[in-house]
């Protein structure tokens, strides 16, 4: 089943000059790109994105992370997008993430090590859990007009 997910490349990821890496490993998968922008956002939109989370001990932390640099918000469009960009992202704790993986690959947080610093956990990247959160999450980072279709060369095999 095709559908489409949104992904969050993180300040880190921005910072580190990761953002090329990771889209490329996507696009490899055969999943393209409908949609893309640098978005450097504030904290009520943080709190609307991470709504979920904000009565949560770490929100704060996780808040002062988003907002610390911008982000690249990607829609993502391919079969299976949600599964298979969750399994490219690895576990949400880079300590746990295996290799091959872009947590696993290129952070190397723990739960525990952002605990003692008193930061939220630098693990790169957003992706939507569900298909129905990536329906949501979508409509929140971007407009209709802000999407674009188009056939990729990939298609073919995936008919």
């Amino acid at each position: 089943m095709t559908q489409k997910t949104l992904i969050l490349l993180k300040p880190d990821a921005v910072e580190r000059g990761l953002c090329g890496e990771i889209l490329h490993r996507f696009e490899r998968a055969g999943l393209k790109i409908m949609g893309m922008k640098m978005v450097w956002i504030d904290k009520v939109f943080a709190a609307k994105h991470y709504d979920a989370h904000v009565k949560k001990d770490f929100y704060k932390s996780l808040e002062e992370y988003i907002t610390s640099g911008p982000v690249l918000a990607i829609v993502l469009e391919g079969v299976s997008a949600v599964t298979i960009v969750r399994k490219m992202g690895g576990d949400t704790e880079p300590k746990k993430s295996l290799p091959g993986t872009i947590r696993g690959d290129f952070a190397v947080h723990s739960y525990d090590y952002a605990d003692n610093k008193g930061i939220s956990i630098k693990n790169l990247i957003h992706a939507s859990g569900t298909a129905k959160e990536a329906e949501a999450e979508i409509k929140m980072w971007f407009s209709d007009e802000e999407l674009h279709s188009y056939e990729a060369v990939h298609e073919k095999h995936t008919r």
